[in-house]
């Protein structure tokens, strides 16, 4: 069983059932956070529907949060959700600017997510 995540008719991920929704609740819980929209609406059909410019502003706030803190705990808190929703946005043909310091690791990091992610 999965838990697509479309923008349009195009699948930008099959995740896995548990995977899917993890990641929508984790997103709920982080757009509430930094007080943004996830663009992330879940269908009668089992999916999730993707609004591009609001899904692209969430993930702006999100990596808003994360680069203003020295935090690791909320370094921690907040990198796999924010990788995840940075190799949808790739998918998307999207992108946020990253700050040069961040760049490498979360590149290196994007990749080995979007491996996963099929």
């Amino acid at each position: 069983m999965s838990y697509p995540f479309e923008l349009g008719e195009e699948t930008l991920w099959d995740a896995g059932y548990h995977s899917g929704l993890l990641y929508a609740s984790l997103a709920r819980g982080a757009a509430e956070f930094v007080k943004l929209p996830t663009g992330l609406t879940a269908t009668p059909q089992g999916s999730c529907d993707i609004e591009l410019s609001t899904f692209r502003a969430f993930v702006q706030g999100l990596y808003g949060t994360y680069s203003s803190t020295r935090s690791p705990v909320l370094h921690g808190l907040t990198r796999g959700l924010l990788v995840t929703s940075l190799v949808l946005l790739e998918r998307a043909g999207a992108s946020i600017t990253l700050k040069p310091e961040h760049e490498e690791a979360l590149r290196e990091e994007k990749t080995a997510f979007a491996r996963s992610m099929g």
